[in-house]
């Protein structure tokens, strides 16, 4: 059942395929966590949206979701925009997203993790908005001070490699990539493939929110270093979950609500308008 009133929140964390097999945050038995409200679905002008979850983290209260509000019956494109509208009804002006990605970069590993910097955008969902009119530019698609603060919690808590940077290639599946296309994507500059990154980076910024991402190397890309076996994806899947979920707390921690860095001067008013 839809609910009418949005909570107000100036965080979101936009669950994805790492975090997806625990039931985030309470199973983390994190210091601060309080769950609040659960099971929150709300009517938007793209459809009714996914269930959201409401917890503080201290004095910090975080709209939550999972699986980037993707579900059967449902577009990928109205999914984000059911998400985004309801982050920017909320008043949401920081949110860090995760995800599961293949390797596209040869000198990856199984479980290392990135901090992607930027994107390319192979994805059919380029027109995805909320009808703002803004004019979007991605010069710095991440916002650097979010970032350092996921680079410094991975660095903790990870067992494995941590980089601070990387290009993350967004195509649409749900079908993995051809080893074709992963050698053009390699050769155009990307170090993983994934699904979720755009148009999350967009409508981020269209409602003007901060955003940044921690992404999980899962599998290798076709073509690289060996083919991908279901059974090692699937112990990836559950065994990490914790983990990345306890990075994004950490990191979250220390993340603070006003926006001194360059994200907000990112968004000006289109000039594609008529004048009257």
């Amino acid at each position: 059942m839809s609910q009418s009133k949005i909570p107000q929140a100036v965080y979101a964390i936009i669950g994805g395929s790492s975090t997806f097999s625990i039931s985030f945050p309470e199973d983390l038995n994190f210091p601060n966590v309080t769950v609040l409200e659960k099971d929150l679905v709300f009517t938007t002008p793209f459809g009714d949206s996914p269930v959201f979850k409401l917890f503080t983290l201290g004095d910090k209260k975080i709209l939550t979701l999972k699986m980037h509000g993707w579900r059967d019956g449902v577009t990928r494109a109205d999914a984000s925009r059911q998400v985004f509208w309801v982050l920017r009804e909320a008043g949401v002006k920081r949110i860090l997203a995760e995800g599961g990605v293949g390797a596209i970069n040869h000198l990856l590993k199984l479980r290392d993790l990135l901090i992607p910097n930027d994107y390319l955008d192979f994805s059919m969902r380029k027109d995805v908005a909320l009808g703002s009119p803004y004019l979007l530019t991605m010069r710095h698609p991440v916002c650097a001070e979010m970032a350092a603060e996921l680079v410094k919690a991975a660095e903790k808590l990870a067992v494995g490699r941590v980089f601070e940077r990387g290009v993350y290639a967004v195509t649409d599946g749900r079908h993995f990539e051809s080893p074709a296309e992963i050698n053009m994507l390699g050769r155009l500059g990307a170090d993983i493939v994934g699904q979720s990154m755009c148009p999350e980076v967009y409508l981020a910024r269209e409602i003007g929110a901060c955003y940044a991402r921690i992404d999980m190397v899962v599998n290798y890309a076709e073509g690289v270093v060996k083919e991908w076996e279901h059974r090692e994806l699937k112990e990836i899947f559950y065994s990490e979950s914790q983990r990345i979920g306890e990075i994004l707390l950490t990191a979250l921690t220390n993340i603070k609500s006003g926006q001194c860095c360059q994200c907000p001067e990112l968004r000006t008013p289109t000039l594609l308008k008529e004048q009257k």
